[in-house]
């Protein structure tokens, strides 16, 4: 295992370039977007809804068309498979003065959307939903009026969801979360000059009469760059670097897990762009040893929980999880995939209703896994089949797609 790798641009950060410019006023330059099925999503989205959005490339430009420029759409929303596009648009929709009916895949319609709508109804918007809590739902806007909202939970995509509404409305939001989640949209309001403040777990958006244009790199996607980091953790030589990685620190749950395990990781912070710091990750092999993950770090790495359970029965260690109920109603429920798909190639796991435990165990690790249209899930055990030397082979491979369009081709180079 040996080379340097620049993985795809963040997939939280590409929505939110979009979904942002378009109701900045003026001309967004934007370089380095990921162009996957989740951000096309958001893109097709904003396109239904009069948005400017030409298509995706290596750099675009976004004409916005103000923060109450979005227009009534002609048809359904179609989300795909992309909760972020469904959470943070329905925001944005629920403070204009139009409906707009959101749909999605098998998958996606299955994903609990009543956790927005609670603040957003609050607020002044109405939902409707035809089965359930999922899609299809339709949101009829509003003006909307201010909102002091405690979360009770760390959802990124709740707090955002509000955050927009209270931009797009011109009214004073106040989100308290359980624990701070994701920083990405509080991060870029202020580099297109909104008024945001943050005191730890909770963050404030004062009313704004318009949003400046942006000019932004998106980093490498620190969630993608983690799959890397783990084979480069257990392969048995080499040295991997990672470049133009974000660095946020609501990001970097995954690194400091790792680390604690025995990994050895390097980070240098280089850059800045659209409030975020960027930066360069070398990795080299080492002995890893058992952890815990406990609720107070599941925020700060939630995507990459299922790669952790890998890199444990991968290294032959132990490792506990604990208040990540919220794996259980992601893309797929993944504490059930990733343990059902461990025992299946031989690893020694169990759910727990909040997590689930990876026993040490230095079986023979092969067989054939169902990552369930998982994306993460699919990734986390081709990084697992890579390291361990054994053949485990991922049905349905091209779920990447929905992150990490060319995930097995950047494994291959690298592995090699």
């Amino acid at each position: 295992m040996s080379g340097t790798i620049r993985v795809p641009g963040d997939k939280s950060i590409s929505h939110r370039s979009l979904i942002l410019a378009s109701l900045a006023d003026g001309e967004s330059r934007i370089r380095g977007i990921l162009d996957s099925e989740d951000v096309r999503a958001t893109a097709e989205v904003l396109r239904a809804l009069g948005a400017a959005i030409p298509e995706l490339a290596g750099e675009m430009r976004v004409n916005g068309a103000g923060i109450r420029g979005l227009l009534p759409p002609r048809r359904a929303l179609d989300c795909a498979n992309s909760g972020t596009t469904t959470r943070l648009l329905a925001g944005v929709v629920a403070a204009h003065p139009f409906s707009a009916r959101f749909e999605g895949d098998a998958s996606l319609s299955r994903r609990p959307m009543k956790r927005i709508a609670e603040p957003l109804t609050y607020m002044g918007a109405k939902f409707d939903f035809e089965h359930g809590d999922g899609l299809p739902m339709t949101v009829h806007g509003a003006d909307l009026r201010s909102i002091d909202w405690d979360t009770h939970a760390s959802s990124a995509q709740v707090k955002s969801a509000i955050l927009l509404a209270g931009l797009v409305s011109e009214v004073e939001v106040r989100v308290t979360e359980k624990s701070p989640s994701r920083d990405h949209t509080e991060r870029m309001l202020r580099a297109m000059g909104a008024d945001v403040e943050t005191d730890g777990n909770q963050v404030c958006l004062r009313p704004a009469r318009r949003l400046s244009p942006i000019e932004i790199d998106v980093p490498a996607d620190p969630s993608s760059a983690a799959f890397f980091v783990a084979l480069a953790s257990l392969a048995g030589g080499g040295e991997l670097t990672l470049t133009d990685v974000c660095l946020n620190p609501t990001r970097t749950g995954f690194l400091e897990a790792i680390t604690r395990m025995g990994a050895q990781v390097d980070k240098t912070a280089s850059a800045r762009s659209g409030g975020e710091e960027i930066g360069s990750l070398r990795v080299r092999p080492a002995p890893l040893r058992s952890t815990r993950i406990t609720e107070a770090e599941v925020p700060s790495l939630i995507d990459e929980l299922p790669l952790l359970a890998c890199i444990a029965a991968g290294a032959g260690v132990d490792l506990e999880i604990t208040g990540a109920a919220e794996l259980r109603v992601k893309e797929s429920d993944r504490i059930s995939a990733v343990v059902q798909n461990l025992r299946a190639v031989g690893a020694d796991a169990e759910e727990l209703p909040d997590g689930l435990r990876v026993h040490a165990s230095r079986r023979e690790l092969s067989g054939t896994i169902d990552p369930r249209g998982d994306h993460r899930i699919a990734m986390a055990f081709g990084i697992l089949s890579a390291a361990s030397g054994n053949h485990i082979t991922v049905t349905n491979p091209d779920c990447v797609a929905v992150s990490y369009p060319r995930f097995w081709e950047d494994l291959r180079r690298v592995a090699a």
